[in-house]
């Protein structure tokens, strides 16, 4: 029988994905610029401009909503799925399977899209602003303004607007990328390929973003165009908006942006599991110190 697994802090998965997000909000600003836009453009498009119009600082725009979202969503999606991977393991006595694991990704996944939609929209809108006219810009300053003029504004129902596509993205996200993580770090070290360390991390996380990237593409599409359009806009549920872009666009407009979310997507997944590693090392060794135990060397 297995070792009883450590729990850590509820907060830690939050806390590493916001510094994932802090290293690589600019690929996220050109993935919503390309996803919101109903025009063909290209990735070094997109970059030239954002430089163009509005400098390197452009490309930081939002970046207090990135954080408030990984400080809701991403705190929730990370910190359920390890909650009950400890329950439903029995504090990892029992090995999951990987349905199983799949089960309380897609669960904490649709809690973290329930979290965060609130300030995804708020993310999303703060990033497309440049690239509207004056009329039809929100300005928001910063997130916490940006919610409580949208609440003032648009009424508290305007929290929910794109929810169904959100949590669906969410759950998709959850499943592809928490999922993948833990199956391809099993692989590896069940055969020995690499030891438990910042190589074997690097990895995982990388292949865990490309299956991520492409599983959520069409979901992350849809979320994308309903959260940016304007309140009272009409046709925005996400089956009018399918419909009216297929037609206009075809259906390749449902993998638009593959590549910058694809680019974002990879080193968000590499830095958030690296760095969220490194912060369970760091727990582990002060755990030890207070316990007044000789901690293992960490897995770097």
């Amino acid at each position: 029988m297995s070792a009883q697994k450590p729990s850590y802090p509820f907060w830690l998965g939050g806390a590493a994905a916001s510094m994932a997000a802090c290293c690589t909000h600019p690929l996220d600003v050109m993935r919503v610029r390309m996803q919101t836009s109903t025009s063909k453009t290209t990735f070094s498009n997109a970059v030239k401009g954002v430089l163009a119009h509005d400098g390197v600082r452009g490309l930081y725009t939002g970046l207090t909503a990135s954080i408030f979202r990984q400080m809701t969503y991403s705190v929730t999606r990370l910190g359920a799925y390890d909650m009950m991977k400890s329950q439903m393991s029995n504090g990892g006595k029992k090995k999951l399977t990987t349905g199983d694991m799949v089960v309380c990704a897609s669960t904490a996944g649709a809690l973290g899209g329930l979290a965060g939609n609130p300030a995804d929209i708020i993310l999303v809108r703060m990033v497309a602003d440049p690239t509207k006219t004056p009329d039809h810009q929100y300005n928001y300053r910063n997130a916490l303004q940006g919610t409580y003029r949208m609440v003032r504004e648009e009424g508290v129902p305007s929290l929910a607007r794109g929810l169904l596509p959100n949590t669906i993205r969410a759950i998709l996200m959850n499943a592809s990328q928490l999922v993948s993580y833990d199956f391809f770090k099993d692989l590896l070290l069940a055969h020995n390929v690499m030891s438990n360390g910042m190589p074997c991390h690097f990895v995982s996380s990388a292949l865990a973003g490309t299956v991520a990237t492409t599983i959520c593409a069409p979901a992350d599409v849809v979320k994308s165009r309903i959260m940016n359009m304007k309140h009272g806009q009409g046709g925005h549920g996400p089956v009018a908006l399918i419909m009216g872009s297929l037609k206009h666009e075809g259906p390749r407009f449902l993998f638009k942006g593959w590549l910058p979310a694809w680019i974002r997507l990879t080193p968000n997944t590499i830095c958030m599991f690296v760095f969220l590693e490194q912060l369970r090392n760091a727990v582990d060794m002060f755990r030890a110190k207070t316990a007044g135990i000789s901690p293992s060397s960490p897995a770097i």
